[in-house]
């Protein structure tokens, strides 16, 4: 049998769901639930901690609990690399009109609020491993954040490794300012002369850390999906090393695995 908070739960949910509380509105105030459920505060409250953490409701400090406005999904799908290294090629013009986030997203360039930031960094642990070099090669870390500009949490946290002695060949890789770079990370790879033969794509679902729970907005109890993708060019060689994580309530994976015949 139903506890009294999770039948709450349920009047409410069943309300959000039927569109008689909209994204937006306010529920009504705990004392007033109280008065209207004829339960205790605490009863109340777990009702509401249990839309909480489903995403239905939030709650917003000193002004009360809301119906949480649904958003923007991201579809993330492997065809999406091939669809990159297309446009690596394409003339500045026709690579300016779009990117990966409106692709995985159907927003456009007009929605989105973009920023990137680089710093130095070191090649240690796994991540000297993956390159093939010593621990202590320099590296140029680069954060990227993006985020539909009526939504206030971006899609994602990305953070992008490249060997520093490989992008210096081109100092306008060495510069954030020349972000957002039209095509990405192929296009930015391709003015070295590099071009990607392969990419792998390591996915696991974890808790948030408290960090990326309060920048990507997280309701409670909801996951990451922490994705490590490395790029490796025609002779085999990783040029690129990014950590993807990506918001559980917002994001699916979807991959389409070409099968040969017999």
């Amino acid at each position: 049998m139903a506890k009294a908070y999770e039948r709450i739960a349920d009047e409410i949910r069943r309300a959000i769901r039927a569109g008689e509380l909209m994204p937006g509105d306010k529920l009504p105030a705990e004392t007033q639930l109280v008065a209207d459920h004829r339960r205790s505060l605490p009863t109340i409250r777990d009702a509401l901690r249990l839309l909480q953490e489903e995403g239905l409701i939030e709650k917003q400090h000193g002004r009360g609990n809301f119906v949480r406005k649904p958003r923007t999904k991201v579809l993330r799908t492997n065809e999406r690399h091939q669809w990159e290294k297309d446009r690596a090629r394409e003339p500045v013009e026709e690579r300016l009109k779009t990117g990966s986030t409106e692709h995985d997203t159907g927003l456009h360039v007009g929605d989105l609020v973009f920023h990137a930031s680089y710093d130095e960094g070191a090649a240690e642990g796994d991540i000297a491993e993956a390159f093939g070099v010593p621990e202590g090669t320099a590296l140029l870390v680069r954060s990227y954040r993006t985020r539909y500009a009526a939504e206030s949490a971006p899609f994602s946290l990305v953070t992008s490794h490249l060997v520093r002695d490989v992008v210096k060949a081109n100092p306008d890789l060495l510069d954030a300012a020349n972000e957002p770079w039209p095509g990405g990370t192929q296009s930015q790879l391709f003015t070295l002369g590099i071009e990607l033969s392969r990419l792998d794509e390591r996915v696991t679902a974890r808790p948030p850390t408290p960090e990326e729970a309060e920048e990507l907005e997280l309701p409670p109890g909801t996951s990451v999906i922490d994705l490590r993708k490395t790029s490796y060019d025609t002779t085999g060689r990783v040029v690129e090393l990014s950590d993807v994580i990506l918001p559980g309530d917002r994001t699916e994976m979807h991959f389409t695995t070409p099968l040969e015949r017999w």
